[in-house]
Order: C-alpha cells, then sequence, then structure tokens
C-alpha cells in the first residue's frame, strides 16, 4: 500500500507543470525538427551531431529506420540525465521523443517534400540547422528533449557548468568524427556548420526570456 502510495506521488510530482500548452509547443517542436531532418540532411548526407548524427550512421550502415533506432538511444541517454535532471525532465521528454519518432514515421510515408539540394551543401547545412535549432529549441524551452543528445548535452551543461551549446558541440563534434567513416571531409564541415547554427539556436530559444 505504501509502495503505491509513494509511486503515486512520483508520478504526480513528475507530471507537475506539463501543460496542454506545453504539449502543443513540443508537438510542433517535433514537426519541425524531424522534417528538417528528414528532408534536409537525409537527403544530402549533412549530418548532425549527437544522437541525430549517431542515429544517422547507424541508419546509413545497418540500414535501420531513425524511428526504431531514435528510442533505443534516447533511452540509453536518458539512464544517465535521470540522477541529474529529475523525473519531470524525463516525464517531458517522454512526449518530445515519442513525438519525434511518431513524425519520422509520418514522413517516410511521403516523398521527399523539399528540393534536392545535394549540389548546394552550404544552403542544406543553414536551412537544415535552422529547423533543428528552431524544433529542438522549442521543445528544450519546455523543459524536455528532442532526444538522447539533448539530454546528455543537459547532463553535461549540469556537472560541468558550460553553456549549453558549448555541451552541445561537444557531443556533436565527436559524432562528427564518426561519420568521417562514410562522409567525406568536404561534407563534414557543412556538418560542423549546421550544428554551430542549431546550437546557437537551441541556446537562444531556451534563454530568450533571460535575455
Amino acid at each position: 500500500m505504501m509502495i503505491g502510495r509513494k509511486m503515486t506521488d512520483l508520478f504526480r510530482k513528475a507530471a507537475e507543470g506539463v501543460t496542454v500548452g506545453k504539449i502543443m509547443a513540443i508537438v510542433a517542436g517535433a514537426m519541425i525538427c524531424s522534417f528538417g531532418i528528414h528532408n534536409i540532411h537525409q537527403q544530402t548526407g549533412i549530418t548532425e551531431g549527437g544522437v541525430i548524427g549517431l542515429m544517422l550512421l547507424i541508419e546509413h550502415w545497418c540500414g535501420f529506420s531513425p524511428a526504431y533506432i531514435t528510442p533505443v538511444l534516447d533511452i540509453a541517454c536518458y539512464l544517465l540525465a535521470f540522477k541529474y535532471l529529475g523525473g519531470r525532465f524525463i516525464t517531458t521528454s517522454v512526449i518530445s521523443t515519442s513525438c519525434i519518432s511518431l513524425f519520422y514515421k509520418v514522413w517516410e510515408m511521403f516523398p521527399p517534400m523539399l528540393p534536392d539540394l545535394s549540389d548546394y551543401p552550404l544552403l542544406a547545412a543553414v536551412s537544415g540547422g535552422i529547423f533543428v535549432g528552431v524544433g529542438v529549441g522549442m521543445i528544450i524551452r519546455q523543459g524536455g528533449s528532442s532526444g538522447g543528445d539533448d539530454a546528455l548535452a543537459l547532463t553535461i551543461s549540469r556537472i560541468t557548468r558550460w553553456k549549453l551549446s558549448r555541451s552541445y558541440l561537444f557531443t556533436d563534434l565527436t559524432v562528427l568524427g564518426l561519420s568521417l567513416t562514410y562522409i567525406p571531409l568536404s561534407r563534414i564541415i557543412y556538418s560542423v556548420i549546421t550544428v554551430t547554427i542549431s546550437s546557437f539556436l537551441i541556446d537562444r530559444i531556451q534563454n530568450y526570456n533571460k535575455l
């Protein structure tokens, strides 16, 4: 009886502050982020860093759909983040990552909705970075994450007291180094551009009301 009551109290505390408005913002952010990744990053070979880039790396070498890779990678990072970020973060992140996986599946049902920017890598890098930065920034602002890379970056930021943008760049550049196994160095340069833009936008959107 006592265990059941404690579990109920734990779930109640974790769900506090999760409003309809926050959920709508998370859904919009998930839609924007996944749209950009599917229609720009996956079509042009310009990768993101962090777990998103790791997801694209696994998709390239193993052929697994991001809709299935994402939850596995996310869970691993959330287990690490739980100690430092708390139950409310995990609750909100479950909602946001579920939305991202759902939208990945939706976008995969349609042919690419944007022109192929493979011949214009700088444009692809900038536009892809904007989609990811705005989408993920909206989710982070609501106290959640778009995936394990956000949980990992937030955890690193909490432990080291780095700015969030610096934590993102640390994880991004690590994954980009691994991505050299299938992406030419010339393309990685554009990936550095896209992760720099997305990291900057995420940090700015998260801290907009503090500026």
